[in-house]
């Protein structure tokens, strides 16, 4: 476990030091999440046929937009993995001493550390614009740990296709055919209850409906957990751990 900890935490150290000098990923994927809770959530707040009971509309899709934030920049994240292929970094990690658990799972976290930034920007965002969010340390504190969960399942979701792909076109071509659907067919910006049942079994089983859930009942006040706290992690990292062992397989087949 502390070679794990210590291997993964170099890994995270690398990242966080190409983010700190080059942070134009951030801020631009920080401007899609803004307009949607600047322009779209202000726009479907006029519309009555959405119910979402005591929350203002708002209110409502403001956890779906950190959700969809940390979605749109953990499932890129691939292609990053593909340009250090290209580079020659991946074949340098697999050669080194470091375990490929450790390097699988150093990028998980580090995507969650990008995830948190995407976090403050949209808390920032939500109080400038009056909505009421839960600021108890202990919420505050579980909402990162669901951002960070959620990130990891993206990332190491991210990594598979990047190692099945192989290539930076073939990626971009898939993670944008995957992340619509997932961002849609969950209850990013509707409630599950209004869905066709055919759409609300899909949800069921879409990861990103439990982190939307969790967050929404932990950073809104008067929001609740649909399915609790207790299910909603569970299943995350069930998740997690499933996608984190198959990147583990998949990884080395990535310098081929």
């Amino acid at each position: 476990m502390k070679r794990l900890i210590r291997e993964s935490a170099a890994i995270v150290e690398v990242e966080m030091i190409k983010l700190v000098r080059d942070p134009t990923e951030i801020i631009s994927r920080a401007v899609q999440p803004v307009l949607w809770l600047v322009v779209f959530g202000q726009v479907l707040a006029q519309v009555r046929g959405i119910h979402t009971g005591q929350l203002s509309y708002l209110a409502f899709i403001t956890p779906g937009i950190l959700a969809q934030s940390v979605l749109f920049s953990a499932i890129f994240y691939g292609i990053a993995v593909i340009w250090e292929r290209d580079l020659g970094v991946v074949h340098k990690l697999l050669v080194s001493p470091a375990r490929r658990i450790s390097l699988v799972f150093g990028k998980a976290v580090a995507a969650g550390f990008r995830g948190i930034l995407q976090a403050v920007v949209i808390y920032l965002v939500a109080l400038v614009m009056h909505v009421s969010l839960r600021l108890e340390p202990l919420a505050i504190f579980a909402v990162l740990a669901g951002v960070m969960l959620g990130s990891g399942i993206f990332a190491t979701f991210s990594l598979i296709i990047a190692c099945i792909v192989k290539t930076r076109e073939r990626f971009m071509g898939i993670g944008q055919l995957l992340t619509m659907p997932m961002f849609f067919a969950s209850n990013a910006i509707y409630p599950l209850d209004i869905m066709p049942g055919w759409l609300r079994v899909v949800a069921q089983i879409n990861p990103l409906t439990y982190l939307i859930d969790a967050l929404r009942g932990l950073m809104i006040s008067g929001g609740e957990s649909v399915h609790g706290y207790a299910v909603d992690f569970s299943v995350m990292l069930a998740v997690f751990i499933a996608l984190l062992s198959i990147a583990v397989r998949l990884y080395p087949t990535l310098a081929e």
